[in-house]
């Protein structure tokens, strides 16, 4: 059963077509990656799905429902939680702050519980929780933005470019949660530039170009596909 569709879906700014009509799905558990070039439109189809991009066309379904025309903040509520690029956490807010601001539309009791497992995937911000956001390292604001996003519960996560500008290290660390999430039972979107890091974790993946998707599949089977090797992973087909 798919948790998400998008028909037709169109992202424009200004002249410039940025998505060009694509279709896409996503099924109830999946973790399907986007991998592409840079200004292929993958970010700009997150923001779209997110109900942050100004200028769209296409229709968007998530669990059943029609929210082509919903606010973002109306899809975060309903379950439809986003990481963006770069980050973004609140810089003049401590790390306890940040989380908070995360379940800011829950009414329930288990807000200090999940604010508990967060710390728990993340020990470095049970360290730092008093600290500002803004003066974080790279990778503590990344595990930042991914803890609060997991505070409103999703049952859709889309993360855009988690790993970037990351050590290794905090790489590796970052995927291992994202692989945990998944198999609680959070639906994945992620966008990410390292695209064989992406197809090993996913189980299906888009491959976007100029604004369309060309390619889709079962992640392994794209992996080992000549033509993305050459692509996006620096390999040549001849060898």
């Amino acid at each position: 059963m798919s948790i998400l569709e998008a028909q037709g879906l169109e992202v424009h700014y200004g002249g410039i077509r940025a998505v060009k009509g694509i279709d896409l799905h996503i099924d109830a558990g999946e973790l399907v990656c986007l991998i592409g070039a840079n200004g292929a439109g993958k970010s700009s189809t997150l923001r779209a799905l997110a109900g942050l991009a100004a200028d769209t066309a296409g229709r968007v379904t998530y669990v059943g429902r029609d929210i082509t025309a919903l606010p973002a903040f109306e899809r975060a509520r309903a379950g439809l939680a986003m990481v963006p690029e770069g980050r973004g956490v609140f810089a003049q807010l401590s790390v306890d702050e940040n989380l908070r601001m995360g379940a800011y539309a829950r009414r329930d009791e288990g807000i200090a519980a999940d604010r508990e497992e967060v710390f728990t995937l993340f020990p470095r911000l049970r360290e730092r929780r008093h600290q500002t956001g803004g003066t974080l390292s790279g990778g503590e604001q990344q595990m930042l933005a991914l803890g609060r996003a997991l505070l409103s519960r999703p049952k859709l996560l889309m993360l855009d470019e988690p790993s970037m500008g990351l050590a290794p290290l905090v790489v590796r660390r970052i995927f291992e949660v994202i692989r945990d999430i998944n198999a609680r039972g959070v639906t994945v979107l992620l966008v990410e530039q390292n695209a064989k890091a992406a197809l090993q974790l996913a189980t299906r993946a888009y491959v976007m170009e100029s604004g369309l998707i060309t390619l889709e599949g079962e992640a392994r089977s794209l992996l080992d596909d000549p033509k993305v090797r050459e692509a996006y992973l620096g390999e040549s087909i001849a060898s």
